[in-house]
């Protein structure tokens, strides 16, 4: 029996689009030396090394990007699926950033992913202060988990799930995070067991299809934070 340590990123491994923190880093760096650490996240490869750095990038047994469509092991790129979102999608976003209620827009609104799209009213591009502004506005108006609800309502061949604090990934239906459980299974064996961490476990989250699959003996860990992380690493040797 194998133990395979999944992480999602955003706010599991980092302040959301921020880098890890220095501490945490040296940490887990000896941490994951004998264990097979995966992490799955709706991140491009780019950004993810950005926020947790090569070492641990590159080390880790496989960095599942764009929700399991981009697929690296060890550092080389061994599985790549892509898709092409239609242009009534893309209208259909255009339409939500105009009517949207939140007033503040810098750029890069939609961005397009290997597999998958990701959307942000106030935009990719926006500043730390503005990121932490518009977490807060759709924490009270839940404007991402409506969007995410009119997309799939509208568009039948789609996914949308809310991930890190300003965006929704976009998605072929099934083309999400839960497509790690059969790749990890496929790769260590089918009686290894998942433990997965992620702070977005809620429905709507782009954590919650994979948390939903991973019945026993598998163990789910919904964090807050990467305080939360770190802390319950320290208890596993």
């Amino acid at each position: 029996m194998k133990n395979i340590y999944v992480f999602d990123v955003d706010g599991t491994m980092t302040p959301s689009r921020l880098k890890i923190n220095p501490e945490f880093k040296e940490f887990f760096i000896d941490w994951m030396q004998d264990k097979n650490v995966v992490f799955v996240t709706g991140s491009d490869k780019e950004k993810t090394i950005e926020q947790i750095g090569y070492q641990i990038w590159s080390s880790a047994s496989a960095c599942l990007q764009s929700c399991c469509n981009h697929i690296f092991e060890k550092g080389e790129e061994t599985y790549k699926i892509d898709w092409e979102p239609s242009d009534e999608l893309i209208k259909f976003l255009e339409y939500v950033l105009d009517h949207s209620r939140y007033e503040i827009r810098t750029s890069n609104h939609i961005e397009k992913r290997i597999g998958l799209l990701n959307f942000s009213i106030v935009g990719r591009d926006c500043s730390q202060e503005q990121r932490e502004e518009y977490y807060e506005w759709d924490a009270m108006t839940k404007e991402r988990l409506q969007i995410a609800h009119d997309i799939m309502l509208l568009f039948k061949d789609v996914e949308a799930s809310v991930g890190g604090q300003i965006s929704i990934d976009i998605h072929p239906i099934g083309a999400n995070k839960s497509q790690a459980k059969k790749w990890i299974l496929e790769k260590f064996g089918y009686d290894s067991v998942i433990h997965f961490f992620g702070d977005k476990m809620m429905p709507g989250g782009n954590d919650y299809d994979l948390a939903q699959i991973l019945g026993g003996p598998h163990r789910i860990y919904s964090v807050e934070d990467w305080h939360n992380t770190y802390k319950i690493l320290k208890g596993i040797k």
